[in-house]
């Protein structure tokens, strides 16, 4: 019977046999018209039905009388379809309501029952054997029956391969709780995680096993890799091709993480569990994560234009597959090997953080999040920063308490490592910091920096979150304070309403003297700074001033003396001598500049002293001498003595003579 098979009308199925039905099954809303003894050979199940319906016609459950058309008056038509016959014949009706599985797979069942060759594929292979089970085809009823040729179907060509047991692991969610209580499922997870940690090139002695090795089950493929790197170490090979295979191995690993997108939630999270289990290496795990939530959720990032192919969930079941992902990430940080791959797996977060902000996500995932992300904020960029503000509650556009919050974070982390070393040992005079993290926190500061002259144009933006995010960092995370110089200008700017008290709490977030020479004669020049940083930056702008100066003049006076030491011809004497002609002007101007600034500091000294004299005669009886320039004093904020801006003659006097030594 090799030679027949089941042909469609309407919502039945006939056998294209000659001989006429005499069975009428009924799966999934089809009703196939079948043959019993080709069925009774194969099943138990339906050989028991068909048994009981013919031993005890009415009584049987299930039973039900059916007659064929009849056509009396004229011949059947070629295109009247197979099985019209002129008889009435009534005959038995079995409904399979419980059926494991769809019509499709009852058919391909069939047709087994009838000697048709059938093709089992990564995808029907666990529906037919829910199927053999429920209709009971095991040896029992025929030699290699489709509980056998499934079985030896999923251990030879399913579970050795990553990508076939997962697509048959997808099939399993619509045959639940029978594939669970046949272990289809169960299998297909652990074969999953034993050729994803075959294939971890941080497993097994660094070398990786090719998933989808032909023959053998997962076990025998993890021992082979187990043999291949015990031989390795033995051999003592370091050769450049195991690194290359290892890299080749990643790559090949990421193809099939991409696949694990497939997978409902529930099945997804059995395999993370199963890959935790066997100490898959944190970046697999993490790299697996990240495909997962790039193919469900969707708008993770921003410049991301290609739509996901998985059908789009419902919000609560975004937040669900979100707070999964977040709870399952490995929480220290990413040991990517590329830059690229660093800021694609920290921008990868900062999309998580904005995602979990729009889904209203738990308090506990976005503290997760924003831990985890404090482990890498190094690697940020600014845009990646520009979190907006979802929340009606929050009066500014991006939301700055986040960022404070990941800075808090990342100096707590910073802490902890410290602490870390110090019991170690490895901290010497009392270092605080490794050279890297030292590097680290720079760059997180130059980070800060443009983020507040980012948000200082918000006029919504308060003083003391202004404030509060500025001086989060240490002194030693900023060499130069020129980018905070340009947020507090910003600041200024965009809030021309402040008080006198607010301009001085905002500009006490910079250290004048940590300004460049370039950024303190801007300030020296800026209207909007309040008078006491006007005050500083003249001071310390001064102090720059001559310390440059000094070191011109100590460099002349050097080459000057090279070509007398050195006897050298006229022709370097010239050019030595055009180059101090050069230095003598840049020197005249500095000389100028220095002069201004003096004459501008005595000015100050002097409306500084008439105040105080206002002071003392307007003040109340007992009251100190003192007192009123003390108070002058505190409220501009600097004391300076009767020496900071006099002009040292005797450098004048000597860097003239050394002119005048010099022109020839």
């Amino acid at each position: 019977m090799a030679a027949e098979k089941l042909a469609p009308k309407g919502q039945a199925w006939f056998c294209t046999t000659g001989l006429p039905s005499d069975t009428v099954l009924e799966v999934d809303g089809m009703s196939f018209h079948l043959h019993k003894f080709p069925l009774m050979a194969k099943s138990g199940r339906l050989q028991r039905l068909i048994t009981e319906l013919e031993d005890h016609p009415t009584d049987a459950p299930g039973r039900r009388g059916e007659q064929r058309e009849v056509n009396e008056d004229k011949e059947p038509r070629e295109d009247e379809g197979v099985g019209e016959i002129k008889e009435v014949e009534a005959y038995p009706h079995i409904s399979l309501a419980d059926f494991p599985g769809n019509c499709e797979a009852f058919e391909t069942a069939a047709k087994f029952c009838y000697g048709v060759k059938i093709d089992l594929n990564a995808w029907n292979v666990a529906p037919l054997r829910c199927v053999a089970e429920y209709l009971e085809m095991t040896e029992e009823f025929g030699e290699d029956n489709l509980v056998a040729r499934a079985e030896r179907f999923l251990a030879r060509s399913v579970l050795p391969s990553i990508k076939q047991s997962i697509k048959t692991l997808k099939s399993c969610e619509d045959l639940l709780p029978l594939a669970d209580d046949l272990g289809i499922a169960q299998r297909c997870v652990d074969a999953i995680a034993a050729g994803a940690s075959a294939s971890d090139p941080d497993s097994l002695f660094g070398w990786p096993v090719n998933e989808g090795r032909g023959g053998g089950s997962s076990e025998q493929i993890l021992w082979n890799g187990i043999e291949t790197g015990l031989l390795r170490r033995r051999t003592g090979v370091r050769s450049s091709s195991f690194a290359a295979a290892a890299a080749a191995a990643a790559t090949a690993a990421g193809s099939w993480l991409e696949d694990l997108a497939i997978l409902s939630l529930p099945m997804y999270k059995r395999v993370i569990a199963a890959l935790k289990a066997r100490e898959l290496s944190s970046d697999a795990i993490e790299g697996s994560l990240m495909s997962y939530a790039r193919q469900s959720i969707p708008g993770l990032s921003r410049s991301r234009r290609k739509h996901s192919s998985a059908p789009i969930a419902s919000e609560p079941e975004q937040r669900e597959l979100l707070e999964t992902v977040i709870t399952n990430l490995p929480l220290e940080k990413s040991s990517v090997a590329s830059a690229a791959s660093a800021t694609a797996t920290t921008k990868f977060l900062f999309g998580l953080l904005r995602t979990a902000h729009i889904l209203h996500a738990s308090e506990a995932a976005r503290a997760a999040l924003e831990r985890k992300i404090a482990f890498q904020v190094e690697r940020a960029t600014l845009d990646d920063l520009l979190i907006p503000s979802y929340s009606y509650l929050s009066e500014t556009l991006y939301d700055v308490d986040c960022v404070e919050r990941i800075v808090a974070h990342y100096l707590d982390s910073l802490e902890a490592e410290r602490a870390a070393l110090a019991a170690e040992g490895e901290v010497v005079g009392g270092a605080a910091r490794t050279p890297s993290r030292a590097g680290s926190l720079k760059l997180v500061g130059k980070l800060v920096d443009g983020y507040l002259a980012e948000i200082s144009s918000d006029a919504n933006l308060k003083v003391d979150k202004f404030y509060g995010l500025a001086v989060a960092l240490p002194d030693d995370a900023r060499v130069y304070h020129d980018g905070l110089y340009r947020a507090v200008d910003i600041y200024l700017k965009a809030h021309p309403r402040m008080t006198e008290e607010e301009k001085e709490t905002v500009c006490g977030v910079m250290d004048c003297r940590k300004l460049t020479l370039e950024a303190c004669t801007h300030a020296a020049q800026n209207e909007r700074l309040p008078l006491r940083a006007v005050v500083q930056v003249l001071f310390f702008e001064q102090l720059q001033l001559r310390r440059v100066i000094t070191g011109t003049l100590l460099a002349a006076d050097g080459e000057a003396a090279a070509p007398a030491a050195g006897g050298d011809g006229g022709g370097a004497w010239r050019a030595t001598m055009r180059e101090n002609q050069v230095l003598r002007l840049d020197m005249d101007s500095m000389r100028s500049r220095v002069q201004e600034l003096e004459r501008e500091c005595s000015s100050m000294k002097k409306t500084l002293a008439k105040l105080d004299e206002g002071g003392e005669g307007g003040g109340a009886a007992g009251e100190e001498e003192g007192e009123p320039r003390r108070r002058k004093e505190r409220r501009f904020g600097c004391r300076f003595s009767t020496q900071v801006c006099d002009s040292h003659e005797r450098n004048v006097v000597e860097s003239r003579r050394v002119g005048r030594e010099l022109s020839p």
